[in-house]
Formats: structure tokens, sequence, C-alpha cells
């Protein structure tokens, strides 16, 4: 019910937005109009054209700014403070585009004009509708009337999170109080039936603890047998504990805790990014594999490619391919230098590593002999961006808590490689570099570490 009423609010907001926008840009035109003399004008499809402009960047811009969201105003100074950014950005938008378009007869008065009545009739439309929800339908006669049903711990987040939601009304009218660990199902089997007819409840919240204390079916049966809705906040829920999420499978309700902020419309951007990135760069590997693979041939015996099983998301095993940057004997001599692993924990890493070739060591210091594996970012098993792929004999050592770092699909570069890898010598470091990259995940991180990348490789900083 909540996020249907925030959604037709928004809608109402996006199109009050626009009329307002309207409003200003023909107010504009006819201040700057009348004042000059002789008359200045300005033909229609100019004025259509700038008013059209920024009302979609504004609303583009305005939902940036998190004022199409769910919650309500809570003070007229940062919402006047967030419109004037917004609009200020509009407009300097809006003359950038000017300056690109070499359009030098557009009269400053009347962009002006058209900035200031845009922000005027932004912010009074904004303040009208606020004190329309707050104060006329807020406490209307159709305003939901709120049951809430928990202790008082769960119940302040019920609270906390009712005094900010945006609606069109409700109000939280009574407070069944239950005490955790405490016997309280008949008690509230009992009070039920009589706090729903007395206070003429529509809707009935339970934030019941975690101890099972109530009968929790037979409370919702009996408000189904009342007519009246039920909200349950779950009690495996915890402040900022999980996070969770309803889905659905062929209408069945499932209650779907993730582990990461990866989702559907994330993973195919993520996707998209792979294919253009990996495309692009195989072009560049096409144009250099001739010179490196002459390369690591005259330079020591052996292939061109390094083949190695790696781990993948979830245990997933895959051949990660790299060009061959040390003697064929690297993986028979590495158990003669563990002794002199620079990072504890199972992973190995050694700063000036006797198995590595002379090629290989501009290879790697370039990152050039990474190039191959952007077959395996074309192909689906790998990421531009995401956690380093482990051997399966790393996995093996695993605690329970390190497997996160698997749970996303590896990367090519990620956020241990632009932090400074030489300096870290804690595999624990490592691991929560990628539980981080994981649990914050947003399509911006993985760019930001892309330039990052490029900006690493350039100065040859963090280089193996």
């Amino acid at each position: 019910m909540f996020q249907q009423q925030v959604f037709i609010l928004n809608i109402i907001l996006m199109g009050a937005d626009a009329v307002c926008v309207i409003c200003a840009g023909y107010g504009a035109y006819y201040l700057r109009a009348y004042q000059s003399f002789p008359r200045w004008s300005m033909n229609d499809y100019s004025l259509s054209v700038s008013i059209l402009f920024i009302m979609f960047v504004n609303n583009m811009l305005t939902g940036r700014a998190g004022l199409y969201s769910d919650k309500r105003t809570t003070s007229y100074w940062k919402l006047a403070a967030s419109l004037s950014t917004t609009v200020a950005m509009d407009f300097a938008t809006l003359s950038a585009s000017l300056f690109v378009f070499h359009q030098r007869l557009y009269s400053r008065a009347f962009l002006l004009y058209f900035a200031f009545l845009s922000l005027l009739f932004l912010l009074a439309e904004r303040i009208l509708a606020d004190l329309y929800v707050n104060l006329v339908s807020g406490k209307g006669f159709n305003a939901l009337r709120l049951l809430v049903v928990g202790d008082q711990a769960r119940g302040k987040y019920v609270f906390d999170a009712l005094a900010l939601q945006l609606s069109l009304g409700h109000q939280v009218v009574r407070h069944l109080a239950v005490q955790a660990n405490g016997n309280n199902s008949d008690r509230v089997l009992r009070e039920l039936p009589g706090v729903l007819k007395e206070e003429r409840i529509d809707e009935v919240v339970f934030a019941i603890p975690p101890d099972k204390s109530i009968n929790l079916k037979a409370c919702i049966e009996l408000c189904c047998r009342m007519g009246i809705p039920a909200r349950v906040l779950p009690a495996l829920w915890g402040d900022g504990s999980i996070d969770m999420k309803v889905d659905q499978c062929q209408g069945i309700p499932f209650l779907t805790i993730n582990s990461g902020r990866f989702d559907a419309a994330g993973l195919v951007y993520k996707r998209m990014l792979d294919l253009v990135g990996s495309l692009a760069g195989l072009v560049v590997l096409a144009l250099l594999f001739p010179f490196i693979a002459a390369a690591v041939k005259l330079d020591s015996p052996g292939p061109v490619f390094f083949k190695q099983d790696r781990v993948g998301k979830n245990g997933r095993i895959f051949k990660l391919y790299k060009f061959r940057s040390m003697h064929t004997d690297a993986e028979e001599r590495k158990r003669d230098l563990m002794a002199q692993n620079e990072l504890s924990g199972p992973i190995f890493k050694l700063s000036n590593d006797p198995r590595i070739t002379r090629v290989g060591r501009i290879l790697r210091r370039t990152s050039l002999d990474e190039l191959p594996q952007l077959l395996n970012v074309l192909t689906g098993k790998m990421s531009l961006v995401g956690t380093r792929p482990p051997t399966p004999g790393e996995v093996e050592e695993y605690d329970l808590r390190h497997f996160k770092r698997i749970s996303a699909k590896p990367g090519l570069t990620g956020l241990w490689q632009v932090s400074g890898r030489n300096k870290i010598t804690e595999f624990d470091d490592v691991v929560r570099l990628d539980c981080d990259y994981i649990e914050n995940w947003r399509f911006g991180t993985d760019l930001k570490i892309l330039a990052k990348t490029c900006w690493v490789v350039i100065c040859r900083k963090g280089a193996v």
C-alpha cells in the first residue's frame, strides 16, 4: 500500500514539476518581452525547445537529488537547498548546450528570469504539496489508522520508519506492547479484537520479537476474519544486519536474503560493460599478439599462453588464460618458495619471484600479461571488475568467512589491485576489500575502479 501511494504521489509531483517549468518558461518570456524597448521577441521553436529541455533535465536531476523518494520533507531549508542546486545544474546544462550549438543571440536576461521563476514555482509547489499531505490528507477522514503490535525495540523501528514515510496519510493510533521472552500469545489474542474495534484500525503491523512468544498465525487469521490488512516485520530482520527483500516465483512469495548489492538490472549493465570492454581490449590484443608471442618464445622455452584452473563464482572452475610470464617449472618451484610468501593465509605473493622470466617482468609491470583474460571476460567466466580469482588449492584452505569473496564473478581488476596491493600483507585485508566491493557495489564503482586501474598501470604502481 505505502509503495503504491509513493508511486502515485511521485507521478503527481513529476507532473506538477513539469507544469511549474512550463509556467516559469512562459513567465520569463513575457517578463523579458515587456520590459524592453524596442520589444524583444523569441521564436516559438527556441522557446518550446528550451522549456522541454529544462523539463527533462530537471526531472532527471530532481530524481538524482532524492526528491522523488519515499521520504517526506523534514526541513524546508534542506528542500530549498536541494531545489536550488538542481535548478542551478538545470540551467548550467542549458547554458552549456547553447554554447556548444553557438546560440549567441539567446537572451541572458530570459535565462535568469527562467531560472528564478523555476526555483520560485518549484519551491512553492513542493511546500504546498507537503502541507497538503501532512496537514490535510495526513489528518483527514481517510488517513490510515495503524496498530503496531511488538516489543519496544522492534516497535521503535516501525515508528521511526512511519514517521519518515511519504503517504496519502497515516497515523499510529495504538501500540499493543509485548515483552521479549514473555508469554504474550494469549494476552495479545485476547486484547486484539477489542483494540481493532474500539480504535477503528485500518491496518495492523506486527513487529514481534524473534522468540516466537506470539502465535502470529492466529493473530493474522483474526485480522483476516475482520477484513483488516496485516504487515509483518520479519523476525530475522535487525537494524543494518541483513538485506531482505520479498520476491515471488509463480505466485509464491519468498523472503530473499541477499549477501551483496548485485541485482538483475545492475548485472545486465555490468555484463554490457564487460562485452564492450572485452571486445575493445581484444582488438588491442590482436595487434600486440605477434610481438608479445615472439618475445615470450624467444626469451624462454615453453608455450606462449599460461593456462590454469581458477575458481569462479560460487566455486565454478574455469580455465584462466594469461601470457606466460614464468618458467615452465614455476608450479614445482613454488613449494620451495612458500617460506618466503609475503602474504599470510591461503594466497601466494613474492615481489622478486625468481620464477619470472625477463620478458615476464616487463609484461607484469605493464599488465600486458593479463590481456588474454579478456577471453574469459567475453565468455562470461570473469568480469572486467571483480574479486581476484583464486586457485582450487587456495580455496581448500579457506575458512567459511572467506567464501564470500568468491560469491561474485572474479575480475580482471578489482578493489585490491587499486588499493596498493604491494602494501597489503594480510589475506584478511584482501578478503575485507573483496567483501566491501560485493556489499557496496554500484555500477559507478566499476567505472571508478577501471579508471583507477588505468592510472595504476600508467604509473606502474602495484605491479607484481
